[in-house]
Order: structure tokens, then C-alpha cells, then sequence
């Protein structure tokens, strides 16, 4: 993978994609993660009732689901996944919370999200733990980029210890060649963690 302009990559570093198993979905459900990483603290501040939501690599739902409740009724959360077996998951616990309607799930190939369509249209995206795990970072960013509105933004989050730090402002730095400019840096414990806008 090519180097940013602004971060380099390490030297020596392989980018190695892959994917989580989709069993382990379960175990980023436990309850002591929530009281950890608590997704509505995170999320509240950034989500307004009507509005869209498109989320890459959902898991089993730990985000999708406080994101859907922020929305409301009138807002969507779009769910983009490449394993339809988290996607199952997150489907059944949508509709056993009463939020089914507001969340529609996608399945994606490992090379694209297939969200073109939504060029312009989407509120706030999130990428969380999930950039180190696609095929083609570079691609995944620039399709999540181009499908925020004006003043969009996206939530960038890797957990410290499995994602060096160096890797991490690589892939910032592919944010920022995708045109957007970081507005804040929230303290997400055991995380490292960027909100980036796409400018009007």
C-alpha cells in the first residue's frame, strides 16, 4: 500500500488484510464493553433525530443499534458488511429492540462497499475497528469520503495494542487526501480515535 503524503507507513510494514471471525461477533457484545466504550457517549454528540448514518463493517451491531435509537423514526442507519452472517445477527437484534425499520442492512464485496449511490446523502459515517481489516483502505475511505453530504462526518476508530499507532495516522492521512479535515480527537478508552469533516 502506497504511503500518504502527509503519514508514511512504517517501515516494513505489510498491509495484511482480514476479517474477524464472524462467531467472534459475539464476544464485542459482552456487557463490560459497554460500560468500557459506552457507543451512545460517543455517538450522541454526532447523531441528530432524521438524519443518516452510514456504518462500515457493523459486527453484530454494538453502534448500529444506540445510532439507529439517535436517529429516530424519520432517520436511517445504513449498515455495509461483507460477512452476511453478522449481518443476520445485527438484523435480529434490530428487530427484537423495535429498530428494524430504521436500519437497512447491505451486503458489500471485500474490494468495494458498493455505495455509490449514496454520493452526497449521508450525515455520519463510522469506521470503527474495522479500515485495518479492508482489502483496499485507500478505496474503502475515498467511497465512505464521497458518500458524506457537505459538512458529513466520519468517526475513525482503532483499538491501541492490535493497530500500531503509526498505522492508524496512515490511514488518517488517507482522510485527509480524501478531502476531509479532522475537527476533533474524542477520548474513546483503548482506542485511538479522529471525527473528520467533509468541508462545505
Amino acid at each position: 500500500m502506497p504511503a500518504t503524503q502527509t503519514f508514511p507507513l512504517p517501515n516494513g510494514y505489510r498491509h495484511r488484510p482480514h476479517l474477524m471471525p464472524w462467531w467472534l461477533g459475539y464476544l464485542q457484545l459482552v456487557p463490560l464493553r459497554r460500560l468500557v466504550q459506552n457507543p451512545h457517549a460517543l455517538l450522541r454528540p454526532l447523531i441528530g433525530p432524521g438524519e443518516t448514518v452510514l456504518e462500515v463493517g457493523p459486527g453484530m451491531g454494538f453502534h448500529t443499534l444506540p445510532a439507529a435509537e439517535l436517529t429516530g423514526p424519520t432517520g436511517r442507519v445504513i449498515a455495509v458488511d461483507c460477512q452476511e452472517r453478522m449481518l443476520q445477527h445485527l438484523e435480529r437484534r434490530a428487530a427484537d429492540r423495535g429498530l428494524r425499520a430504521r436500519i437497512e442492512t447491505r451486503a458489500c464485496r471485500r474490494d468495494s462497499l458498493l455505495v455509490n449511490h449514496l454520493a452526497g446523502t449521508v450525515d455520519l459515517a463510522l469506521a470503527y475497528n474495522v479500515v485495518h481489516e479492508a482489502a483496499d483502505p485507500e478505496r474503502m475511505l475515498g467511497e465512505v469520503a464521497r458518500a458524506l453530504r457537505s459538512g458529513g462526518r466520519l468517526v475513525l476508530s482503532e483499538p491501541r495494542g492490535h493497530v500500531d499507532r503509526d498505522v492508524f495516522l496512515w490511514e488518517y492521512g488517507l482522510c485527509r487526501e480524501a478531502g476531509l479535515e479532522a475537527c476533533s480527537w474524542p477520548r474513546v478508552p483503548r482506542q485511538m480515535t479522529v471525527v473528520l469533516r467533509k468541508p462545505e
